[in-house]
């Protein structure tokens, strides 16, 4: 029993970091989306504004990935591989001309701060999908007929059954006055 609470409690911290890192790359695609070319020019970046956008409608689209999705484990490892981007995009503006590498290097740092957190939120919620027992496997009815015993077996069973006198008719079940034709056009 506290081996499966410890466990749900792990798959929920897990799931709730999921949900945060969605918001979060949602909020910050559309910063990208929104504000490509303050990006680009605090970064010292300029010319990559569609680059940027790009990224950020990913980072949406990831982001609604990971909140719509039953299980948001390949989403938090797209996030993972959207990470290794950003970084190779902000290393593109790492030289002597750039004169805003201070806050290159600030956005590099935290791009790999959040590339460690989508890390260990992949790792997480595999080890709590390894460690759900696993569903036990459907089983096969295909030989079965719904009856108590086999078809022959029953053959003639109610053969000695008799109408119980409360169930029995005095009569044949007919109409009392049948419907003649023409008979409803004299009322």
């Amino acid at each position: 029993m506290t081996q499966q609470r410890t466990l749900s409690r792990s798959k929920s911290h897990a799931d709730g970091l999921a949900r945060g890192l969605g918001w979060f790359s949602i909020g910050l695609g559309l910063v990208e989306v929104l504000a490509p070319h303050r990006l680009t020019r605090a970064f010292g970046l300029r010319g990559q504004e569609r680059v940027i956008q790009a990224y950020g409608w990913r980072e949406i689209a990831t982001g609604i990935g990971i909140l719509a999705a039953k299980d948001p484990s390949p989403w938090i490892w797209g996030r993972i591989g959207g990470d290794a981007l950003d970084l190779a995009t902000l290393a593109t503006g790492l030289n002597d001309r750039n004169h805003r590498k201070e806050n290159l290097g600030v956005a590099m740092a935290s791009v790999a701060g959040i590339t460690a957190l989508d890390v260990y939120c992949a790792t997480a919620l595999a080890a709590a999908n390894r460690a759900k027992p696993k569903a036990r496997p459907l089983q096969d009815y295909s030989r079965r007929s719904g009856l108590p015993r086999s078809p022959d077996a029953m053959r003639g069973a109610a053969s000695d059954f008799v109408t119980p006198a409360d169930m029995r008719a005095g009569y044949p079940a007919t109409p009392r006055d049948p419907v003649r034709p023409g008979a409803m056009s004299r009322a």
